[in-house]
């Protein structure tokens, strides 16, 4: 599994010298946009557009407050207004942590998440939820896992999240070089860049330059395949199977070179994911 390295930052940082970080190696940031329903992160602005000056690709996460689902719509909606006319590589993350929101339960929680993260769809972003391995393992119902990707923050040299995940935070005492003190870092496992460009979303459009595939495909369309190399992830360098016959594609999104297919009409977009795809093929093996 291909794993890219990040970092997430916010004020608590300081003043980040961003060439010295790219040139360590890092590869993308989750940038701390604001919290609550009003409040900026202060040093949002220089970060974004810093990282985004020497090439380091950019998510952001929202530090959540909200106890009802209301006032999450007006932390997506306060979290818009903070996004508005800039782009973004990765996620935006609502990160749900707050010990005054945990004694709500796992339902009411989990509607708070979905509020938040429908307004954001609506407006063309991609989002995920952040939170430590308790809280997942605790506070969110099934759908949560089934609609959203997962951002886990656990602190250990493995993980031990049995369900999916897109990024791991996997410690709070990361050095890089061009940030003073320990801080959090990260790896992500999809090409997420590549999800947003070719869809056009987190602030990316039709007039923005990305490799245009050779062919389009829709979700549930039918496709038939020859001795087609099947892969587990859109990175995966490993062939994990060869699969002939009619095939349908589950969603429609392209990632890097490759489209997820399912061998039944029936389980196009069914989720979990994990259940019904097949697997990851290449665009030019699709007929």
């Amino acid at each position: 599994m291909t794993a890219y390295k990040g970092i997430d930052v916010s004020k608590w940082q300081g003043e980040i010298n961003w060439s010295r970080v790219k040139n360590s190696g890092i590869q993308f940031a989750m940038i701390r946009s604001g919290y609550g329903s009003g409040q900026e992160d202060v040093c949002f602005k220089y970060n974004y557009e810093q990282a985004k000056r020497v090439g380091i690709c950019v998510g952001a996460y929202h530090y959540s407050y909200a106890k009802t689902p209301e006032e999450a719509v007006k932390e997506a909606e306060f979290c818009l207004s903070v996004l508005k006319g800039k782009k973004f590589e990765y996620p935006i993350a609502y990160d749900m942590e707050d010990s005054t929101v945990a004694t709500l339960g796992k339902e009411k929680i989990s509607e708070i998440a979905k509020a938040f993260c429908s307004k954001m769809e609506e407006n063309g972003y991609y989002v995920c939820i952040y939170a430590n391995l308790y809280w997942l393992n605790n506070y969110f119902t099934d759908e949560i896992f089934e609609k959203y990707d997962i951002w886990l923050a656990q602190w250990a040299a493995k993980p031990t999240f049995t369900r999916a995940y897109g990024i791991w935070q996997n410690s709070s005492k990361g050095r890089v070089d061009g940030i003073n003190g320990n801080m959090d870092t990260d790896e992500s496992y999809k090409n997420y860049p590549s999800i947003m460009k070719y869809n056009g979303l987190n602030g990316y459009g039709s007039t923005d330059p990305v490799e245009p595939p050779k062919k389009g495909f829709k979700a549930g369309q039918k496709v038939t395949l020859k001795n087609a190399k099947l892969y587990s992830s859109a990175t995966s360098e490993r062939v994990a199977n060869t699969i002939s016959g009619t095939y349908y594609i589950y969603d429609g999104i392209y990632f890097d070179g490759r489209y997820r297919v399912t061998n039944s009409i029936e389980n196009v977009e069914r989720k979990p994911i994990g259940n019904y795809v097949t697997g990851f093929v290449d665009r030019d093996e699709l007929r």
